[in-house]
């Protein structure tokens, strides 16, 4: 016999006399569960301490602006700026300082559109971008169709089509862009213009701006301290 027919062979003999060991093995002795004692809780009565209740006051917005920085309650600043031209980053900064200098002021951005011409040519810009593309991908069906021979122009512009395609698109681009634009960064105070980026040609600096809104609050709280020692 082969090493594989002894193993086959031995293998169930093997498991045979185990389970004939376990049969008549003598099972293992059962283990008493032991069972934790719990001790009953002990109550200690202490004395019982008075109480005392203390009232906690706490510092509220109402109370800071009762102060000097009430200066800002009931006060508008309009950012009006060219959001075609990427100032918004320049008006929340001026924002953040204006809400920290005078707590409680309220600051509006907007965007300032500008002058009619130029939204009404910057309307027209992509209509005649769209037009000269189709012209150029499709000038030698359109012209017979409008009973007009091709001019010389569309010749030079689809000898090199792609080309004029993409100078057309950045060019249409651009100046729409620059028909959008206004270059401002108006402040208003309460209505009343405080800083014109369009006159100064420079943006206001973080100190100036304070110092200018500042001036027209005080002026105002000035104003209706007057009006209201006249009224009694």
């Amino acid at each position: 016999m082969d090493r594989a027919k002894i193993f086959l062979v031995g293998l169930p003999i093997m498991l045979f006399f185990n389970d004939i060991l376990f049969l008549f093995s003598p099972p293992p002795p059962k283990s008493i569960p032991h069972h934790p004692t719990i001790s009953q809780p002990q109550y200690v009565q202490s004395n019982p301490q008075p109480h005392f209740q203390q009232s906690l006051e706490f510092f509220t917005p109402t109370q800071k602006q009762s102060g000097t920085g009430a200066i800002g309650v009931g006060n508008t600043v309009n950012i009006d700026f060219c959001t075609s031209c990427s100032y918004r980053g320049n008006a929340v900064t001026m924002k953040n300082v204006l809400e920290t200098s005078f707590p409680g002021i309220n600051i509006v951005l907007a965007n300032y559109p500008p002058p009619l011409p130029k939204r009404l040519l910057g309307k027209v810009v992509p209509v005649a971008q769209v037009g000269l593309i189709l012209t150029v991908m499709a000038g030698e069906h359109i012209f017979p169709r409008l009973g007009m021979a091709p001019p010389h122009w569309y010749y030079s512009l689809r000898s090199n089509r792609f080309g004029s395609i993409a100078s057309i698109w950045l060019l249409g681009n651009f100046l729409q862009s620059f028909l959008q634009s206004s270059g401002a960064f108006e402040i208003y105070c309460n209505g009343e213009l405080v800083f014109s980026k369009l006159k100064e040609r420079r943006f206001p600096g973080e100190i100036e701006l304070t110092d200018l809104v500042g001036r027209r609050l005080a002026s105002r709280r000035f104003v209706n301290v007057i009006e209201g020692g006249n009224q009694l």
